[in-house]
């Protein structure tokens, strides 16, 4: 009420001072322009030039006004082509999870262009396409996905990484995987995703170098890292000893430097480990060091027993057989009823052409274990001294043995 009686004074008061001022002569305006001239009382000027400014007004205002229209009008054109565009992305997700590999691929890469994520979408339209086996579109919505996002070098790489992996292009997943380390060198699944690619390479060497870093970033739980250092040693010590034998087939009086280098090598965990002295002390026998290897083993064996060293230790020959066999029995002192350590002492015993004593020895080792091994050094044994039969009983209770036979009822000799 106040607003509107303000209004009205002003209006009057305004209303006054024109009837004041339109009773006194303020003379005219004259505006030239070239050769024409325009002359008019100044009140009608003044009255033309507020009506040319509000006019000026009233279109800069419609103009702004159609503007604002235009942009409400795109606006709501490009809202319905992202509410468009996100629901065909959810479709192709569904459909990617579904297996339905072409109308991922479609519409995903149909909806890419129209939505926040399209590196979502061309990352998840890539795997589609490879598992419909089109390599060269992979390649090309990998692309597409590395330009639409600044600074995804790291999650496109990998994606492509991986999927060169689950397709075995193997050395294209490596050269892209050599890349993503330099870019980012402690990335724990960059690290992985490289191990895995060494690994079915089988390059042993580079994996070796691996290790370390793979341990420091926790990358593999320790069961599977300790299992991953015996296979990449165990592959290392074979390669060692295979260029060990090229050497000897050139010099025979090549040394055995390459193995016993890399033994020294190993993390010293390993060089305690069980079955990984096994398999160094095997090559050293293959590669005729016997002496060497009955050596290591009867260190090992005094300070860590192990049933796989015994079996082992009774197939070489050292330098001295008869101290050997001392050795072995000194042993059986601490373990009377041990069946490895007796049928190495059998062989041992045989190395000595002590035949009566193997026998026994076999023949123990039999009554606390059934063993094919046992059972084939006996029949042996039994054939050489005259006893066929009880040889071949012996051979034929392996062979069931060996091949699973039920106890089933059999014509008598």
């Amino acid at each position: 009420m106040i607003r509107l009686l303000l209004i009205v004074l002003l209006a009057l008061l305004i209303g006054t001072g024109l009837s004041l001022g339109l009773q006194y002569d303020l003379g005219y305006i004259r505006i030239s322009l070239g050769h024409y001239m325009v002359e008019t009382n100044f009140w009608v000027g003044l009255a033309l030039l507020v009506a040319v400014i509000v006019l000026t007004v009233l279109t800069l205002s419609l103009f702004r006004r159609f503007r604002h229209g235009t942009g409400m009008v795109a606006g709501w054109i490009s809202r319905g082509n992202e509410r468009r565009a996100r629901r065909r992305t959810t479709q192709g997700l569904l459909a990617l999870a579904e297996g339905n590999w072409p109308r991922a691929n479609k519409l995903l890469t149909s909806s890419a262009g129209h939505v926040d994520t399209p590196l979502i979408n061309y990352l998840a339209a890539a795997q589609a396409s490879f598992e419909s086996g089109n390599h060269e579109e992979v390649d090309e919505l990998l692309r597409k996905a590395f330009e639409s996002t600044p600074g995804s070098d790291l999650a496109v790489g990998i994606t492509q990484a991986q999927l060169q992996l689950a397709g075995n292009r193997l050395e294209q997943a490596l050269a892209t995987l050599i890349r993503l380390r330099k870019l980012s060198p402690h990335h724990p699944f960059v690290l992985k995703l490289l191990k895995n690619a060494y690994l079915r390479l089988e390059d042993w060497r580079e994996l070796s170098k691996m290790l370390p870093e793979l341990q420091k970033r926790n990358v593999l739980p320790d069961d599977e890292f300790n299992e991953l250092q015996r296979l990449v040693w165990h592959n290392l010590l074979e390669q060692a000893a295979e260029d060990c034998r090229r050497q000897r087939q050139a010099d025979p009086d090549a040394s055995l430097e390459p193995l016993t280098r890399l033994w020294d090598e190993l993390p010293g965990f390993l060089r305690r480990d069980e079955y990984t002295i096994r398999d160094y002390a095997r090559l050293l026998a293959d590669l005729g060091e016997e002496a060497q290897t009955e050596t290591l083993l009867r260190k090992v064996l005094r300070n860590h027993w192990s049933d796989e060293l015994i079996n082992l230790y009774g197939r070489i020959k050292g330098h001295k057989p008869d101290e050997q066999l001392l050795l072995a029995e000194q042993w059986l002192k601490d373990r009377p009823n041990n069946p490895e350590l007796l049928l190495a002492l059998g062989r041992l015993s045989l190395r000595n052409e002590l035949w009566g004593k193997a026998r026994e020895y076999f023949e123990t080792s039999l009554r606390l274990r059934r063993n094919r091994e046992t059972l084939a050094e006996l029949s042996r044994l039994n054939a050489h001294m005259g006893e066929e039969q009880v040889s071949v009983k012996l051979m034929m209770q392996g062979l069931a043995k060996d091949n699973g036979l039920p106890e089933l009822p059999m014509p008598k000799a």
